[in-house]
């Protein structure tokens, strides 16, 4: 996968990612140079997962049927949601309304629906008792 997950005006980009893993079937990635996100396209899952250097979960990214990302659960700081905290990680879901805009992305706590159908890809993520 090129920079973004995609292609350069029809050139192929050299991959900045690569597979290191699956968790109940979808693909961990790690990028290839320094640090980053997940890529906003994708050409062969409905699904990625980045997880932090221990090990520990970070994100999961969700693509539609034309591979644009639709929705990511993430857990590390949202002060947003968190009453300004910028230190606890918290897990919370980013919706991505409009496609090819990744900056109208309204955040929302997890739901316990949504945790109970992704809990298991959370690793390492503290168990959510209270709702």
């Amino acid at each position: 996968m090129g920079g973004r997950g995609t292609f350069a005006v029809g050139n192929k980009v050299p991959y900045s990612y690569e597979t290191v893993g699956t968790i109940d079937g979808v693909k961990v990635l790690q990028g290839t140079s320094g640090k980053h996100g997940l890529p906003e396209e994708a050409h062969s899952s409905v699904a990625y997962i980045k997880l932090k250097p221990d090990g520990t979960f970070h994100e999961m990214r969700f693509y539609n049927e034309h591979h644009y990302l639709i929705t990511e659960i993430a857990y590390h700081p949202e002060p947003n949601l968190n009453n300004g905290n910028r230190t606890e990680n918290i897990l919370h879901v980013h919706e991505y309304p409009q496609q090819d805009n990744f900056r109208i992305r309204p955040a929302h706590r997890i739901t316990k629906q949504e945790y109970e159908k992704y809990k298991k890809f959370f690793k390492g993520v503290p168990k959510i008792e209270k709702w």
